[in-house]
C-alpha cells in the first residue's frame, strides 16, 4: 500500500488545520502531493491561500548550488513574498520578527534525507524557535525518512562544534522523520512551541523510501536519486577536503576523486577492507563545475549492494582516511570558511569534533573510533525514541 504523506492528509482536511488562520509556508519543490501538485497549489485549490513563503537553502525550487546565498524575492508562481532563509550571514538563517508579523501559523513541508549535515531541519528548527517566541503555531506535514527509522549511525555534534550542518546534538544518521526531529528539538531546547503534526498514514520505521511508493522529487540540486541519499552520510565528508565529491557530475556523492588519485589502487584498497554492503568501482570522470571543473579525475564510484547492512558514515571515514594514506603529499583538508564558520576546519564541523582529523594525522584506528562513537549512537537512540510517532 502507498503511504499517505502529511501533505495529502492536510489538503484533504485543510479546514481542520487552517480555518481562520493567516498562514505562511516553509517549503521547497519537494513539497508535493501524491498527484504531483505543489503544496501552495493544492491548498489554493481548496480555498486556503498562504500569505507568505519561506525558502531554505537552494531556494524555493532548488535552483541554487550549495553555499550560495539567496536574496528574498517575489515568487513567480504565486505572486507572494518569498523570504530567503539562506542569506549572507548566520543571522540570515533565521526569520526576523517582521517576517513573522501578522502570521498565525507556519505550515512546514520539506523533504529531509535523514542525515545530520542536511540543512533543512535546521531551517525548520530556527523557524520553530522564532515562532515559539512570537506565539505562532507550527503545523508540520510529515514525510518519510528515506533511510528508514531504525538505524542510527555516527557520533553527535560535540559542544563548540555547532554549525548550520550540525546545529544540535544529532547523530549523523538520526533515523527520525522531519516531525520527530521537531518534537525532539522542541523538548531538548525547551522552546515550548505549539506544534501540530499532520502524521503519515501507513509508514513504518523499517521502510526505505521506495517502499512508500511516494513520488521522489530531488530536494536539492545534488540529491537527484535515492541512491545518492544512501551514500551521502559518508561521502559528504569529502566536502571538507580538496577531493571532489562528484558535484558537477550526474552522480554526485556516489562519484569521488581528484586528478591526483590512481583509481585502480584506490578501489583495490577500499575493496580489500570488505566493508559491509558496498563495493567500489574505479573510474575516471570530468566535473563540469565545482572542484576540478573540466579536469580529468581518477576515483571510485560507490555501489551500495545491500542498504540493510551498509554503514555510510563508517564507509565515508574509511574512504577519506585511505585517500590520505595513498596520497599524503596531495590530499588536504578544506581550509576555507564552511557554512558560516571561520574558526574551525570543515572536517571538524561535519564530524562534530576534532577527533577524526587527529586520528587521520596520527594513523589511528578507525575501528576503535567507531566503538567510541557507538556509545553516542546508543545514547541518542535512547533519548530520541521518546519522540517516535511511528512504530
Amino acid at each position: 500500500m502507498r503511504v499517505e504523506f502529511g501533505i495529502d492528509r492536510l489538503c484533504t482536511n485543510a479546514e481542520k488545520y487552517l480555518k481562520g488562520k493567516r498562514f505562511a509556508l516553509l517549503q521547497n519543490q519537494s513539497a508535493v502531493t501524491t498527484d504531483g501538485r505543489y503544496l501552495f497549489e493544492a491548498l489554493s485549490s481548496v480555498g486556503f491561500i498562504p500569505v507568505k513563503l519561506f525558502a531554505p537553502e537552494h531556494g524555493l525550487f532548488g535552483t541554487e548550488q550549495d553555499q550560495v546565498s539567496i536574496p528574498g524575492s517575489i515568487d513567480s508562481f504565486t505572486g507572494l513574498e518569498a523570504v530567503s532563509l539562506y542569506g549572507q550571514t548566520y543571522e540570515d538563517l533565521r526569520p526576523r520578527s517582521h517576517d513573522l508579523k501578522d502570521i498565525d501559523a507556519l505550515v512546514v513541508d520539506i523533504q529531509d534525507i535523514g542525515v545530520r549535515y542536511y540543512t533543512y531541519i535546521y531551517t525548520m528548527a530556527f523557524c520553530i524557535e522564532a515562532c515559539a517566541k512570537a506565539g505562532i503555531a507550527i503545523i508540520i506535514c510529515d514525510r518519510p525518512n528515506p533511510l528508514g527509522g531504525v538505524v542510527v549511525e555516527g557520533n553527535c555534534v560535540h559542544e563548540g562544534f555547532e554549525s548550520f550542518v550540525g546545529a544540535y546534538p544529532l547523530a549523523v544518521r538520526h533515523a527520525l522523520t522531519v516531525a520527530e526531529v521537531a518534537i525532539f528539538l522542541n523538548r531538548l531546547k525547551g522552546w515550548n512551541a505549539k506544534i501540530t503534526v499532520v502524521e503519515m498514514k501507513g509508514w513504518q520505521r523499517s521502510m526505505f523510501y521506495p517502499q512508500t511508493q511516494g513520488l521522489w522529487v530531488s530536494p536539492s540540486p545534488n540529491m537527484p536519486t535515492l541512491e545518492t541519499v544512501l551514500v551521502y552520510a559518508g561521502t559528504c565528508l569529502f566536502e571538507a577536503t580538496n577531493v571532489s565529491e562528484g558535484r558537477g557530475t550526474t552522480r554526485p556523492f556516489e562519484t569521488v576523486g581528484a586528478p591526483f588519485v590512481d583509481p585502480t589502487k584506490y578501489a583495490r584498497t577500499l575493496n580489500a577492507l570488505k566493508l559491509p554492503g558496498v563495493f567500489f568501482r574505479p573510474l575516471y570522470f570530468k566535473p563540469t563545475f565545482h572542484k576540478f571543473a573540466g579536469e580529468e579525475c581518477g576515483g571510485v564510484f560507490v555501489h551500495v549492494a545491500d542498504p540493510q547492512i551498509f554503514e555510510a558514515f563508517f564507509t565515508g571515514l574509511w574512504m577519506v582516511k585511505v585517500l590520505n594514506d595513498l596520497c599524503p603529499t596531495h590530499f588536504d583538508w578544506r581550509r576555507e570558511p564552511y557554512e558560516y564558520v571561520k574558526d574551525k576546519l570543515a572536517i571538524d564541523i561535519l564530524t562534530g569534533s576534532a577527533a577524526f582529523r587527529r586520528l587521520v594525522a596520527e594513523d589511528g584506528s578507525l575501528v576503535a573510533y567507531r566503538e567510541r562513537y557507538k556509545e553516542e549512537e546508543n545514547l541518542f537512540l535512547h533519548d530520541s525514541k521518546e519522540c517516535y510517532l511511528y512504530r
